[in-house]
C-alpha cells in the first residue's frame, strides 16, 4: 500500500527504473497533500535516508530518473522550507554535477532547484559559499552552469544578499578557463555584477591583475 514514510523509505532504494518512476510519482503526490502525509518529519533518520537515496537518483545515468529525483527533492524543499537547510550539503554537489549534464532539461532543472533552495531553505550567500566549489569542477558545463547560476541569482535577488567580493575572485579564475563557453559565461557574470555594483568591480579586477583591455 502506498502510504507512509516507512513505505517510501523502503521503495526509494529500488534500482529498477520502472519502479523508481512509479514510486517517484507516488511520493510527489504524497508530499503535495499534507493531510495525507503527517509523518514526513516524524522520524529524522528515516527522512535522512529518503533524502540520501533521492540524491542518488539525481546522480542516475538515466535522465528520466535524474529529472524525477530533482522533482521529488524540490517537493521536499517546498514541504520542509527552512528545515531542509541541513540537507543542503548533501544535495548541492550532485546538483553542481547535474548542471553539467548533456541534456538541457536536466541542467535547467538542477539550476532551478538551487534557486529554490535560496528562496525557501537558506539565504543565497549560504548556498553560494557551498556552490563556489563548482567554479573548479572538472566538467566544463558545470563550471559554465555555476556562472549562469550566479547571473540568475543576481537577476532574482540583486547584489544585496551576496558578498560579491568572495565570488569575484572565482570569476577571475574562470576568465582564463580552457573552454570558451566557460570564459564567455564568466564574462557575462562579471557584466551582471558590474550592473549591480558599478565601478567597484572594475577596481577589484584591476587589483587582481586582469588586463585593462579585458
Amino acid at each position: 500500500e502506498a502510504g507512509g514514510m516507512d513505505y517510501f523509505c523502503e521503495q526509494v532504494q529500488q534500482k529498477d527504473v520502472g519502479r523508481r518512476m512509479q514510486v517517484g510519482q507516488e511520493l510527489l503526490e504524497y508530499l503535495s497533500d499534507p493531510a495525507r502525509s503527517p509523518d514526513v518529519e516524524q522520524d529524522q533518520q528515516r527522512l535522512d535516508k529518503v533524502i540520501d537515496e533521492l540524491t542518488g537518483w539525481v546522480n542516475s545515468s538515466n535522465f528520466k530518473v535524474a529529472l524525477l529525483g530533482l522533482d521529488v527533492l524540490g517537493a521536499f524543499v517546498d514541504r520542509l522550507s527552512g528545515r531542509f537547510k541541513s540537507y543542503i550539503g548533501t544535495v548541492l554537489l550532485p546538483l553542481i554535477d547535474r548542471m553539467g549534464d548533456a541534456k538541457d532539461q536536466v541542467r535547467e532543472q538542477a539550476q532551478n532547484l538551487i534557486l529554490k533552495l535560496m528562496h525557501e531553505a537558506a539565504p543565497p550567500m549560504y548556498i553560494w559559499e557551498r556552490l563556489a566549489v563548482g567554479f573548479k569542477h572538472k566538467n566544463y558545463r558545470s563550471r559554465e552552469g555555476v556562472c549562469l547560476c550566479l547571473i540568475a541569482t543576481l537577476n532574482i535577488y540583486g547584489a544585496q544578499p551576496l558578498v560579491l567580493s568572495k565570488l569575484v575572485p572565482h570569476l577571475c579564475t574562470v576568465f582564463g578557463d580552457s573552454n570558451s563557453q566557460v570564459r564567455d559565461a564568466a564574462i557575462l557574470a562579471i557584466v551582471e555584477v558590474y550592473r549591480h555594483v558599478g565601478e567597484k568591480v572594475r577596481l577589484d579586477l584591476t587589483k587582481r591583475g586582469i588586463p585593462p583591455g579585458r
